[in-house]
């Protein structure tokens, strides 16, 4: 029987892809969740297992096929709570509690927690629906230190893939291992790729934690990234059905290639009910990405404290003192990074309503992570 997770959400929900003005995400934040030693928190994660009872055994097989593509809704499954994580937050040792830096920055991680607390506590729902392990397939694995790390695009996730390979002793330095070594090589193992014990285990043991960005800078820079360099994916994929669905009078060689999008024609394909592409991890929500009502992380760190952040907490689980979070831009090394002021020009380009109905797209990452809103005139 295929494993399966069970979460709850509210089925009237509508899907911000269907509609990019209504705020809620699809994957809607719930009641958050819980520490095995904890009351204040209550998790909803369920893991459905198996029902022994022996009538299943004698069901005929074809019969049996067919509940199983409807992920057994019918039937009423074993539920086992899940990610009741008894680690909180590593706890500060002895000789930092008289550091004010350290206790500032664990002060900070308190607050970020609060917040995401409580935003999953305000929009929690009460139905349930099942969901199978994609949605702990972001999560990269490192097992020497107890790492859960969930990856988000254009936060720091090249570098943090190379950390946790310089943790897990696959390298000695983070400057020996080149990109396509980072994404292609995989060197890491990801959380889906082990069984249910495997998955129960490390969600209630390890530490887990994920940075997040300012959701329409991390916009602007996937844009700058797959867009407006030259790139044998994203064009032909992408930019082809973007160029024809939404440029008047496209000439025959941006329709060939895909190459040459616009970042309003870009935002068009976004908030179009009826896009004629796919999503791609790199724009979508951090709450769908990472579900962050659903697993309970330990630490949370901004891709605008970077530095900070990161090292703090390598110093929190006992990294090596020699190993610090790189600072170098891999890609487009020459180009400067995607700026607040870099972003501010680009949705410059479009009109107060497509602003408006980006900043409704990342509400809750917005509500969620404690973003400001980027524009005085969006409500």
């Amino acid at each position: 029987v295929q494993e399966l997770f069970m979460l709850q959400i509210d089925s009237s929900e509508m899907d911000p892809y269907q509609n990019p003005g209504y705020r809620y995400s699809l994957y809607s934040p719930v009641n958050a969740p819980t520490k095995l030693q904890s009351t204040d928190r209550k998790q909803n994660i369920m893991f459905v297992m198996k029902d022994h009872q022996k009538k299943d055994a004698e069901v005929n097989p074809i019969g049996l096929h067919k509940r199983r593509r409807r992920f057994i809704i019918k039937k009423s499954p074993i539920l086992i709570a899940m990610n009741s994580s008894s680690l909180n937050l590593p706890m500060l040792k002895s000789e930092d509690r008289n550091n004010n830096n350290w206790k500032s920055l664990y002060q900070i991680q308190r607050e970020r927690k609060r917040i995401m607390r409580d935003t999953c506590s305000k929009y929690k729902s009460n139905n349930r629906r099942i969901i199978t392990p994609y949605h702990v397939s972001r999560i990269f694995v490192e097992d020497k230190y107890r790492i859960l790390y969930c990856e988000v695009p254009k936060a720091g996730c090249s570098n943090w893939k190379r950390v946790l390979m310089v943790l897990n002793g696959l390298a000695s330095s983070t400057k020996d291992i080149q990109h396509n070594t980072v994404h292609y090589g995989n060197y890491l193992k990801r959380l889906d790729g082990f069984d249910r014990k495997g998955i129960y285990h490390r969600l209630n043991t390890y530490t887990k934690m994920l940075f997040i960005r300012e959701p329409f800078e991390k916009l602007v820079s996937a844009f700058r990234d797959k867009f407006e360099h030259p790139n044998n994916y994203y064009h032909p994929v992408f930019g082809k059905a973007i160029i024809s669905r939404y440029r008047v009078n496209a000439s025959k060689e941006a329709l060939r290639t895909g190459s040459g999008v616009k970042f309003k024609e870009f935002i068009q394909y976004l908030l179009d009910v009826h896009r004629p592409v796919g999503m791609d991890i790199h724009w979508d929500h951090v709450n769908r990405l990472c579900s962050p009502c659903l697993i309970d992380y330990d630490f949370v760190g901004k891709f605008e404290s970077m530095e900070e952040d990161a090292n703090f907490f390598l110093h929190l689980i006992g990294a090596p003192q020699n190993l610090t979070f790189p600072r170098f831009k891999d890609r487009h090394s020459n180009e400067e990074r995607t700026t607040t002021k870099i972003t501010q020009s680009y949705f410059a380009q479009l009109s107060p309503a497509q602003r408006q109905h980006s900043y409704d797209f990342y509400y809750m990452d917005y509500l969620m992570f404690n973003y400001s809103k980027p524009f005085e005139d969006l409500y």
